[in-house]
């Protein structure tokens, strides 16, 4: 079910192909909300230098997340190791107009510590108007191609977790995306399915999926004993993803994640059948927080 895996030694973190793009990235990625949550930034700055020396290459951010206190942090744990990291962040303009999201890149490059970004994506497609808003005239769409052309940024994407008839009626425009980031996890397969619905169309496309949410949303699951840590993350990157991008708060949980990364071996289908239905009892609560009722931006 998954990509070609490269470095697949248990002393290495494997890699993955990116869609069609021609990069090769770490099969687990930096979360970057839960870096800009932690106690110090001595810590953040700690677990994006010793994520990136593991073999993490996969470096996920948003322009909003934590008051910009993310990007500030990971930029500079980048310091020194830019070379080494796929780099990824999101423009927040939420239906603003591209002008909007060309300052807001110019401010993420600048926390960043970075004349350009491997990966932009627009962040949050979570409302019923949000595609119109988005590729209607003058909005973040243009601002994509515009980045591109000033080569400050490489590829594009866009994200959601609520929807995923929202994630189709954006891939129906027809952009030429570079990749989706979307919820996967053993409890989505049974409610309101990202991976049954949206993941086989990314497949189509050649798009390079980027999981996240591998814990079902907020880690309730893990905390209430419904799935292992261990089992839950192993799922996710058992499907045919690029990455599954983590929340890391701490240094155990980064060994945590490497040491399950390192030498992995996807579970098989039967297995992953098995798990989905032992969740399935929990799945509406599992990803509650995920998919919200739908609404109109104004």
């Amino acid at each position: 079910m998954t990509g070609q895996m490269t470095n697949s030694s248990s002393q290495q973190i494997p890699r993955r192909p990116l869609g069609k793009t021609g990069e090769q990235v770490s099969i687990i990625g930096l979360g970057g909300y839960h870096l800009g949550a932690v106690q110090s930034r001595e810590l953040a700055v700690r677990l994006v230098q010793e994520a990136i020396d593991a073999g993490v290459t996969f470096l996920d951010n948003a322009w909003e997340y934590n008051d910009h206190r993310s990007e500030e942090w990971m930029g500079l744990g980048l310091q020194g190791r830019r070379d080494k990291a796929f780099l990824m962040s999101k423009v927040c303009t939420h239906g603003r107009d591209k002008k909007v999201a060309m300052q807001q890149l110019e401010e993420s490059l600048k926390r960043l510590g970075t004349d350009h970004l491997d990966l932009w994506q627009i962040h949050e497609v979570v409302y019923e108007n949000d595609p119109d808003l988005h590729f209607a005239k003058g909005g973040v769409v243009e601002a994509l191609d515009e980045a591109k052309q000033q080569g400050k940024v490489r590829f594009v994407g866009f994200t959601g977790h609520k929807s995923p008839a929202i994630h189709l009626k954006m891939l129906a425009h027809d952009y030429a995306f570079d990749t989706v980031q979307l919820p996967l996890n053993c409890f989505d397969a049974t409610y309101r399915s990202f991976e049954q619905q949206v993941l086989p169309e990314l497949q189509r496309r050649g798009i390079a999926a980027l999981g996240m949410k591998s814990l079902g949303g907020d880690g309730q699951p893990i905390v209430y004993g419904v799935v292992r840590a261990e089992e839950a993350l192993r799922y996710a990157m058992s499907l045919p993803v690029a990455t599954t991008i983590c929340g890391i708060d701490s240094l155990d949980v980064l060994q945590q994640n490497v040491k399950i990364a390192r030498g992995f071996k996807p579970l098989t289908s039967q297995e992953m059948h098995e798990l989905r239905v032992r969740c399935r009892p929990s799945s509406g609560m599992a990803i509650s927080s995920c998919t919200k009722q739908q609404k109109i931006r104004r």
